[in-house]
C-alpha cells in the first residue's frame, strides 16, 4: 500500500475545498473494508489495506472537484457506496482517496417501467418508492437492505430476479449511466444502451458513476416459500421445473443441500433436520400453480408474504451469498465458490459435482437465465483446508464443464469466467482514466499511457 506524503495530502485537501473529508485513520481503515473476509485467500492479501482519507461528495459538482484534484496530484481514487462486495472491489490497494458516494441518492425521475436515480441510492429505498406506483427493480442482490444501485452495477452480476430477467450483463438490464472522468478537467459522459456495459462489474475502474437509468418490473405481492425434500437432487430437479414454467411468476428459486439449513438461525424451525430445501419467492396469483407443479414431491414448511420491515429477515437473506454468510456466522473455517452450470447438461452436472465432492463442497444453486436459457449459478459452501486444495477444486469443476468465476481474486479479469477484461471496458478506461488512478490494481490488463 502506498501512503500519501503529508505534503501531498495537505495540498489535496486544500484543493478539495469544502468537500467533506475524514482523515481519522481508524475511521478511514474501517470504511476501506468490504466483505473480502469471505475468502481466506483475500483476507490474507487485503487485510490492513486502507485509503488515506475519505471524501464524501454531496453532488456531482463535488465529484468533479475530487476527480480534478486527484488527477492534478496523481492520487488514486477508489469509489465506495454500501461496501457490501465480497472480492475487495472497494478496498484501496494503493491508498489515496476513498470516494463515498452515498449522498448521491436522489431520484431524478420515474416513468412507467423506468427509473433514473443517483448512484448512492439504496436498493430497498428505491423499491419502497416504486412499489406504491406498481413497479420494482428487476433484480437485486441478497444485500438489498444495505447495498446501493451503484455498487450493485459496478460490482455485482445478478441476484434475486435473475431467474426471470438474467443478469445485469443481459441486454436491456442497464439502460444508461452518467460517468465522470478522472482528468485535470473532468468530463461528464452519458453511456446509453450497450455502451453502459462499460461500467458494469468493472469495480469502479472505468469512470465514476453518478447516475443510473434502470428498467423496472411490475411489483407483485411476493410469497416466501420453503419446501423440504428428502434429497438435494429432488430439490434441484423441482427447482429446474419451476424455473422452466414460464406461466408461474417467480423471483427466486434456490435449492440448498443439507446440512446447510441447520445454520439458518430464525429459519431453522422451517428446515427439518437432515432435509434439503428449496427457497422460493412466488407471486401470490401463481402460488396455486406452484403447488400443483410440486404435486406432493416436497413438503411446504413456510408460506408467508415477503417482509422487509425493520427487525424482520426476508427469505432472500438466506440465498445467494447470504447462504454463505449464514454458515460463516457459526463456522469461519468455510468459504465458497461461484459456478455457472451448462444449460444443456444441467441436472447431469449437478449430480456429477455432488458425487465428486460429497462432503467437501456443499451444494447451493440459484436458478438464473443466461443468454436466454435457464441454467443455474452455484454458490456452494466449501470446507476450506488450504489455497492449493481450493485451486484444485476450482480446476476440477472447470475440467468437468462447470465454469468458475473465482471469488478468491480481486482483479476484474481473474474474477471473470473469461479471464480477461472486456475490450470495450479496457479501451474505455484508457479514455476516462489516462493516469490509471481509478481503483488501481483491480484491472491488471491496464497500463497507463500517461505518467
Amino acid at each position: 500500500m502506498n501512503e500519501l506524503s503529508s505534503e501531498t495530502l495537505a495540498r489535496l485537501i486544500d484543493d478539495l475545498g469544502d468537500v467533506p473529508v475524514v482523515t481519522d485513520p481508524k475511521v478511514v481503515r474501517r470504511r476501506s473494508r468490504d466483505f473480502f473476509w469471505y475468502s481466506p485467500v483475500l483476507n490474507e492479501q487485503l487485510n490492513g489495506m486502507s485509503a488515506d482519507l475519505v471524501a464524501s461528495p454531496r453532488d456531482e459538482a463535488d465529484v468533479i472537484r475530487v476527480a480534478a484534484a486527484c488527477a492534478r496530484h496523481r492520487v488514486p481514487i477508489t469509489v465506495r457506496a454500501g461496501g457490501t462486495g465480497n472480492y475487495g472491489q472497494a478496498v484501496p490497494l494503493r491508498g489515496g482517496v476513498l470516494l463515498d458516494v452515498l449522498a448521491l441518492d436522489s431520484t431524478k425521475w420515474v416513468k412507467p417501467g423506468l427509473i433514473r436515480v443517483g448512484v448512492g441510492a439504496k436498493l430497498n429505498t428505491i423499491d419502497a418508492e416504486l412499489q406504491p406506483r406498481g413497479w420494482e427493480l428487476r433484480m437485486h442482490p441478497s444485500t438489498k437492505r444495505t447495498a446501493t444501485i451503484g455498487g450493485f452495477v459496478a460490482g455485482g452480476s445478478g441476484g434475486i430476479g435473475s431467474v426471470v430477467h438474467g443478469g445485469l450483463r443481459e441486454p436491456g438490464n442497464i439502460l444508461a449511466a452518467r460517468v465522470v472522468t478522472v482528468e485535470e478537467e473532468p468530463r461528464v459522459i452519458e453511456l446509453r444502451g450497450d455502451a453502459a456495459q462499460k461500467i458494469n462489474r468493472a469495480y469502479g475502474t472505468t469512470g465514476i458513476i453518478t447516475e443510473l437509468e434502470m428498467p423496472l418490473a411490475p411489483a407483485w405481492r411476493w410469497i416466501d416459500v420453503v419446501v423440504a425434500f428428502d434429497d438435494f437432487v429432488d430439490a434441484a430437479a423441482f427447482g429446474y421445473e419451476a424455473a422452466l414454467a414460464d406461466g408461474i411468476v417467480k423471483k427466486l428459486l434456490s435449492p440448498i443441500t443439507a446440512p446447510l439449513p441447520s445454520y439458518f438461525g430464525a429459519l431453522k424451525p422451517y428446515c427439518p433436520d437432515g432435509k434439503s430445501i428449496l427457497i422460493a419467492m412466488i407471486a401470490e396469483p401463481s402460488l396455486e400453480s406452484f403447488k400443483s407443479l410440486l404435486a406432493g414431491r416436497g413438503t411446504i414448511t413456510l408460506e408467508t408474504p415477503t417482509d422487509e420491515s425493520p427487525g424482520q429477515v426476508p427469505l432472500y437473506e438466506y440465498t445467494w451469498n447470504h447462504t454463505t454468510l449464514q454458515v460463516l456466522k457459526s463456522d469461519r473455517s468455510v468459504t465458497y465458490l461461484q459456478c455457472l452450470y451448462p444449460h444443456d447438461r444441467l441436472m447431469d452436472k449437478v449430480v456429477e459435482m455432488r458425487e465428486l465432492f460429497p462432503d467437501e463442497v456443499l451444494q447451493h444453486l440459484e436458478f438464473i437465465r443466461f443468454g436466454g436459457r435457464v441454467t443455474c449459478s452455484g454458490l456452494p459452501v466449501v470446507r476450506y483446508t488450504n489455497a492449493d486444495r481450493l485451486n484444485e477444486i476450482i480446476s476440477l469443476h472447470e475440467a468437468h464443464g462447470v465454469h468458475i468465476a473465482n471469488p478468491h481474486v480481486f482483479t476484474v479479469e481473474d474474477g471473470s469466467r473469461y479471464k480477461r477484461a472486456d475490450a470495450d471496458q479496457l479501451g474505455f478506461k484508457h479514455e476516462v482514466d489516462p493516469y490509471g488512478l481509478l481503483n488501481p490494481g483491480k484491472m491488471r490488463s491496464f497500463v497507463p499511457e500517461r505518467p
